[in-house]
């Protein structure tokens, strides 16, 4: 990654910056176990800190006490085991690859999904699992696929 200068001067700013008080930083805990209705945020294609190739997701809560907070969720690309379970997932969300080169240009074909899923966490590690996908009241499911049959959340 690299640095890249402004195109232009920040020196008119200089003393309101000076003067200026950080706001005091908050602790967000991460969201406790369970299950939740979510909306695909974002998911993109990168590299793990142990330099793997992953599926990464954030999901958005979308109602009850954890509204609009985010889980992430990352699938690994690397063995025949973490691609059985991608393609679950995949499926789950009304995408079917007949190749995993397809998947960079799908992508899209996620986003605005609803889902049901399941946060599990066991010892430090937390798993999210796409449970079906949903229709929910008032959030509009524009990935393809959207006109699946499922039942709406009660809310």
């Amino acid at each position: 990654m690299t640095a890249v200068n402004a195109p232009f001067d920040l020196a008119d700013l200089d003393e309101d910056y000076t003067q200026a008080e950080a706001p005091e930083r908050k602790d967000f805990d991460e969201v406790p176990d369970g299950k939740y209705q979510v909306k695909v945020d974002k998911v993109g294609l990168t590299i793990s800190q142990a330099g793997n190739r992953m599926l990464q997701w954030q999901l958005r809560v979308l109602a009850g006490a954890h509204a609009n907070r985010v889980i992430f969720k990352q699938s690994m690309l690397e063995t025949p085991e973490n691609l059985k379970y991608l393609k679950g997932d995949l499926s789950t969300c009304g995408v079917e690859l007949t190749k995993l080169s397809e998947l960079p240009e799908r992508l899209g074909d996620l986003l605005d999904i609803c889902l049901e899923i399941n946060k599990k966490t066991t010892g430090e590690f937390s798993s999210v699992y796409l449970n079906q996908r949903i229709v929910v009241d008032g959030v509009e499911d524009t990935a393809p696929g959207s006109d699946v049959e499922s039942a709406a959340c009660p809310f």
